[in-house]
């Protein structure tokens, strides 16, 4: 009995010591990174801030227009708790520096850097193990330029946001690259250019909300949930960008709800689950959306409209080798659109004269494949051999009269440079 004691006694000390060391290790390590703060408080208005390299501790703020350069040799830690830098003021430059291990709270929008300004440029910094990347709130103005970010190596719905535009105006969001956040997201925002950024491993490549008259140009988002989604957000301009491996069942490149005077044009819809959906758009009266010139190629579905809507002009296009062109729920047809000079590589008519438009117009019927459109358990069925024979057999001897579901008058053919570039493009796949 005395020896159990004993024995209990020695273990329990030893998880006592174990327990202390372990105290003072973290409180060492707490202790270990000097304030980055001081330093800032202490430089003079539109000072330029160079720390010596090393590691400092967070949060900071900035509540005076300076330039903080870490010269790619320092690092800021937040500890876990907060946002890595507030950026309160304007006119304020934060480059070179590597931002990590913010907060997790959802609430604070904890991040690597909180902007609440105008005119500021962040560049060329590194945000890493950060809640949310860069979080702008009424701002306006500002630059945000080759910037790397990924959040916290949490499951995808639990992530924060890469970058976050909200109420902000006139912002440069250029030539980042987002890997492992949820979203990029641009909240009742207007007049914003977002170019030249890739983004991957993500939810939302980018989503917009509420946001009217920004500018989406010659970006590359690759095996994202969702490649682009406008949702009540008019007069977007959607140019030149690559959007390739969306998939899952709501993949999707390009997908727009209620959004009116869209222009999506010369993108690369590429290997997607749908290439572009429309969902009650255009939304407001005599509006359009133009879809011009764009590649969409390899796609489970190439272009689905929710339902019979009209407004779009749908020109130029190449659709090539998606397994379903056009679908359009709940039996209705897409005719109400105007089709005009799409190249379809399952077009089955002759260009005698030359002149590289088709002799006859392509329509698209609906037949028997569009068992799997309506009925939402036959879609594990689709392009099986078995929807395929029902599809033949339809097609062969109609039981009843067929959907029209599009009639492109001007069907083009394509030219020696499209073959080439089609032939290329299959290296995505």
């Amino acid at each position: 009995m005395t020896e159990n004691l004993r024995s209990g006694a020695r273990r329990f000390l030893c998880a006592l010591c174990v327990l202390c060391t372990l105290v003072v290790q973290a409180v060492v390590q707490a202790q270990e990174y000097p304030p980055l703060q001081p330093l800032v408080d202490a430089a003079a208005t539109n000072a330029e801030l160079t720390p010596e390299p090393g590691i400092y501790a967070g949060p900071v703020v900035i509540d005076k227009p300076l330039t903080l350069d870490g010269q790619d040799k320092v690092t800021i830690d937040a500890g876990g708790k907060g946002s890595v830098i507030y950026l309160d003021t304007d006119s304020a430059s934060i480059r070179n520096l590597h931002l990590t291990n913010s907060g997790e709270s959802h609430n604070d929008i904890d991040a690597g850097i909180q902007v609440r300004g105008n005119f500021n440029i962040i560049k060329d910094n590194t945000i890493d193990n950060c809640l949310f990347g860069v979080d702008l709130q009424q701002s306006n103005n500002n630059i945000l330029r080759r910037n790397r970010i990924s959040s916290k190596p949490f499951d995808l719905g639990v992530r924060g946001d890469a970058i976050r535009l909200w109420y902000s105006f006139n912002n440069k969001v250029t030539d980042n690259v987002i890997t492992g956040s949820r979203d990029m997201v641009v909240w009742y925002s207007k007049d914003n250019l977002i170019a030249r950024n890739t983004a991957s491993g993500g939810r939302y490549a980018l989503h917009f909300m509420y946001s009217k008259a920004n500018n989406v140009e010659d970006n590359h988002y690759t095996d994202n949930s969702v490649g682009i989604f406008l949702m009540y957000s008019d007069d977007v301009v959607v140019r030149n960008n690559t959007i390739s491996r969306a998939v899952g069942a709501t993949g999707m490149g390009i997908g727009s709800k209620e959004s009116s005077g869209l222009v999506i044009e010369d993108n690369r819809l590429l290997n997607n689950a749908t290439g572009i959906y429309l969902d009650v758009s255009p939304y407001q009266p005599d509006t359009t959306n133009r879809i011009t010139n764009n590649l969409i190629a390899y796609n489970g579905i190439g272009l689905q409209f929710h339902n019979d809507w009209t407004g779009n002009i749908i020109e130029g296009n190449r659709f090539h080798d998606n397994l379903t062109q056009v679908v359009v729920r709940g039996g209705g047809g897409a005719v109400r659109n105007q089709w005009h000079g799409n190249y379809w590589d399952d077009y089955t008519g002759f260009d005698r004269d030359g002149d590289g438009i088709g002799d006859t117009p392509y329509e698209s019927y609906a037949y028997a494949d569009r068992l799997w459109m309506d009925v939402s358990l036959a879609q594990f069925f689709m392009g099986s051999p078995m929807l395929e024979v029902l599809d033949f057999l339809e097609r062969l001897a109609p039981l009843s009269p067929p959907q029209l579901l599009l009639r492109d008058t001007a069907p083009r053919l394509l030219a020696g440079g499209d073959k080439m570039q089609l032939t290329a493009r299959q290296e995505t796949r």
